[in-house]
């Protein structure tokens, strides 16, 4: 009886570790507030990492340009990834309330939501990846944004069904012309 509950305990435990929750605070974090609106202003470029639970992995860089249009700061990514594949996202975030925003990308299924959680700033949303099939897989994305000494770091958990299935990382870094960031 006991050497089941050791069994049954553990395997809890495996599962639970393997859920998508929320990426934890970054250890390179810089102590100080990341703010959207001002940290992601102008043009900047990205490196980083889309990884999956299967092993695949798909490096990319992205070209970034964030502008305010009126009370939407609006974020646009051309994508192009080592395998030669590009794609052109764009966020529209607007502030609902002190630290909260809303917001739209093509992508996206309904609304994400993002929000300010000390230095970090988080964003949540469910994305539609494309299939063989046409119809595709809803997975959800948990980012977190915080500034290190290289510029903005940006980690991201892909859930489905509530476990982790994926994982992205990426470097910002701001290019001349950009507005400082600290």
């Amino acid at each position: 009886m006991r050497v089941r509950q050791i069994v049954v305990a553990g395997a809890i435990a495996l599962l639970a570790s393997a859920c998508a929750t929320a990426p934890s605070a970054p250890r390179d974090a810089l102590a100080q507030p990341f703010v959207l609106e001002r940290d992601l202003a102008g043009p900047a470029v990205a490196r980083g990492e889309f990884r999956a639970i299967t092993g695949v992995r798909r490096p990319f860089t992205a070209r970034l340009e964030g502008v305010m249009e009126g009370d939407i700061f609006v974020l646009t990514e051309h994508f192009e990834f080592d395998d030669g594949e590009r794609d052109v996202k764009t966020w529209r975030l607007r502030r609902v309330s002190p630290g909260l925003f809303e917001g739209t990308r093509e992508d996206v299924i309904g609304t994400a939501v993002g929000r300010q959680d000390g230095d970090y700033f988080r964003l949540e949303y469910d994305v539609r990846l494309p299939a063989q099939n046409g119809r595709g897989r809803v997975v959800r994305f948990r980012d977190i944004l915080y500034l290190n000494a290289e510029g903005v770091g940006n980690a991201a958990s892909v859930g489905w069904y509530g476990l982790r299935v994926g994982s992205v990382t990426l470097q910002i870094e701001r290019q001349a012309g950009a507005p400082a960031a600290h």
